[in-house]
Formats: C-alpha cells, structure tokens, sequence
C-alpha cells in the first residue's frame, strides 16, 4: 500500500492544541455562553465549567501552541527531519508555518493522522480567525477531494470503514512502532501548558507523533522502520 507515492513527496505534520484560556473563569461571560451552548450534547450530566479542559478541541475556543513537521529524507538509508513551529503567540507561529509551507513545491503532500477530520481543518480555521493567508497546500475550497494534496493515515486505515476511529497509539502498538504516550497524551497537554508551564514538552511529544505516524506510512508501505540514528531534529 501506498507504493504509489514518493517518500520524498511527503510532510507529515502534527498540531498541539490547548483552551484559549488557563480556566473557564477567565473566559469572556459571552463565551462562556456560547461554550456552555457549543458542548450541551458532548457534555451530558458534566457542567460546562468542569468540561472546559477539553476545549483545546474546538478550533472556536482552543488554540494551536506547536505545529511538527516531519519530511523524509531519501539516500542509502531513508531518513526523517523533523522541526517543530512552537510557541506562545499563536498568530507568529502559524504565520512561519505558512511562510514555510509556501516556499514549498506545490506537489508536496500533507499527511497527519486523523488528519482530514482535525488537523487540517483546525490549522485553517485558526489561520482564518488570526489572518493568516493559507499556503497553497490549505487551499482546498472549490476543490474536487482528488485535487486535494492531503493524506490521512487513519483514513487508510479504515478500507472504506466509517463506523470506528483508530487512534495512532494502537496502529503503533500492532505494528510494534516506538509509542509518542510514554511520557505524555494528548488528554494532558492543556495541564502541561497553563498550568506546568513547559512547552518544551509538549513539543517534544508533538515531534514524537510525527515520528510515529512517519513510522506507520512505512509500515503501510511494507517497509522497515526508520532507524533512530536516521531521525534529525531540527532545533
């Protein structure tokens, strides 16, 4: 499978995502209503104060605070450059985002797992809200889906099944893929954010899913894993 696309045709991207706000207090009342409305079916018997530490999921009321991209890198052996865009200000991370994707050839595949569903929509709908101009590759209005220059791991996957999700941390534990939830998930990352303050690990955990899901293509394609002396990060 996939032996149809060039590895070096490919970025493989994750996003790190978080609350807008360290607590439901902090939010504007007006937001705090719109919230309460927002989550009133995903919530059930959970107040919309207890429920706020999920809200780095909406791209409404969530922001993204690292961006990971992965590109493979090919020679004797295939390698896999990872760099991350990180930081506080959001708006300045996702314009270097873009500046990086634009310079980039139009053919160039994204791909991200569980991609086509969150990681791309929320990229641009979090451009849009800070005026970010899309590169060329999140341009997908108008567009027919086999126009569109996004793969999605998760969706492979699937085969044409839509009645499950699978997350990327069971595909690496089949397929026998060093794990990025050694230390950290993604179910934590708001905690380690507002309140431990450490952005350097949530990057750190961004990079190690862009790791795994650039593992899991290979692993899809029958191929062996990337060795480790072969993964550069770039600081």
């Amino acid at each position: 499978m996939l032996e149809q696309y060039d590895l070096g045709n490919l970025m493989v991207l994750d996003i790190e995502t978080v609350p807008q706000y360290p607590t439901h207090n902090e939010v504007p009342e007006h937001l705090q209503e719109l919230w309460e409305a927002k989550t009133q079916y995903q919530r059930k018997e959970e107040t919309a104060e207890n429920f706020y530490e999920r809200a780095g999921i909406w791209a409404e009321f969530g922001k993204i605070v690292c961006i990971s991209v992965g590109i493979f890198l090919n020679g004797k052996k295939t390698g896999l450059r990872v760099k991350s865009f990180a930081g506080h200000e959001e708006k300045e991370l996702l314009i270097d985002f873009s500046k990086m994707l634009s310079s980039q050839p139009p053919s160039i595949i994204l791909c991200a797992h569980n991609g086509k569903e969150f990681d791309f929509p929320y990229i641009c709908r979090r451009m849009l809200i800070n005026g970010v101009p899309f590169p060329p590759h999140l341009q997908i209005a108008g567009k027919k889906p086999w126009e569109i220059n996004h793969l999605d791991t998760m969706e492979l996957w699937k085969f044409g099944d839509y009645k499950n999700y699978t997350s990327l941390n069971l595909l690496t534990a089949i397929f026998d893929i060093p794990t990025s939830k050694d230390d950290i998930d993604g179910s934590q990352v708001g905690h380690v954010y507002w309140v431990e303050d450490d952005l350097p690990r949530i990057c750190t955990y961004c990079q190690k899913d862009v790791i795994a899901t650039a593992q899991l293509i290979r692993r899809y394609r029958g191929e062996n894993l990337i060795a480790e002396d072969c993964i550069t990060i770039v600081a």
